[in-house]
């Protein structure tokens, strides 16, 4: 395995840091609807924090499977009030999003970082306007986009050209003036791949490393669980979302996008725990 690096977005990464998803939207595949009024996406932000939640992912648009853009004036009526709302509680605000004027607007409000589900190159604009920002960026592979990208997903070899996709786009970064730490890169599990693509992509999740990057991971309540476990609805998948996270942490993974805060943060704790005991006691 490669050296990992040691930090992002201000955070260490020598423990699990877990990024708690706020959607606020009427149609997420999991949680649509839950978190659609301010409020109640303020107070779900709140009870992330106080069960261990190190950034909060907030997001106003979905990208759910066959899922339809909407209009940028719309994503941000949902987010700005909700990230206004979760500054206080003192910890990372990440915004979700694929539109560089929505990234603009939410930096602008207090957001400390940008994580955007096509990589920054969904928006001509995406880009510049990170690069100008100077804030830390997660990039993300997606094969497709979020309407028919579950068509018909191919690829020779997931893992690999998944890597390279995203070896191209840090590269893409460096060139525009963003600097390689402060880029994360994620696999883009369920976005553009089959069951298998999905379970390939995790077990040779570690080679993302060598890049010299964080690498973030979203497995919480995704299909491929259901898919292997039987379990149709999402809400009810999180003992296999917990397992997935705990292998991909034994493979080096340093940053967790969950819906379940607390119990994803105890497992991962314990993990690191057991993974740490003989340089805790050294």
């Amino acid at each position: 395995m490669a050296t990992q690096v040691n930090s992002f977005a201000g955070l260490s990464l020598g423990r699990s840091r877990i990024m708690g998803i706020i959607n606020v939207t009427p149609d997420s595949f999991s949680d649509g609807g839950d978190a659609y009024r301010p409020d109640d996406a303020i107070r779900l932000g709140k009870s992330m924090v106080d069960a261990g939640a190190d950034i909060l992912d907030i997001g106003g648009e979905s990208t759910r499977p066959g899922s339809k853009e909407i209009f940028k004036d719309e994503e941000l009526r949902r987010i700005i009030p909700v990230i206004e709302g979760l500054l206080p509680t003192g910890v990372l605000v990440s915004i979700d999003t694929r539109h560089a004027d929505v990234m603009r607007v939410a930096i602008d409000a207090g957001a400390h970082l940008i994580n955007d589900v096509t990589a920054l190159d969904g928006d001509p604009k995406s880009l510049d306007a990170a690069a100008q920002l100077g804030c830390p960026v997660v990039l993300m592979h997606m094969q497709g986009e979020p309407g028919s990208m579950q068509e018909a997903p191919a690829y020779r070899d997931a893992p690999a050209e998944i890597s390279d996709y995203l070896a191209e786009r840090i590269a893409a970064c460096e060139r525009a003036g963003i600097h390689r730490s402060k880029i994360a890169i994620d696999p883009g599990i369920g976005f553009g791949k089959t069951v298998d693509h999905n379970l390939q992509i995790l077990n040779k999740i570690d080679m993302l490393h060598d890049h010299g990057c964080a690498v973030v991971l979203g497995v919480s309540r995704k299909s491929f669980i259901g898919a292997v476990a039987s379990i149709p609805e999402p809400k009810n998948r999180m003992p296999g979302s917990i397992a997935s996270a705990v292998y991909a942490r034994t493979k080096g993974v340093q940053i967790f996008r969950v819906h379940d805060v607390d119990e994803t943060r105890q497992a991962l704790s314990v993990c690191d725990h057991i993974q740490n005991v003989y340089e805790e006691g050294e």
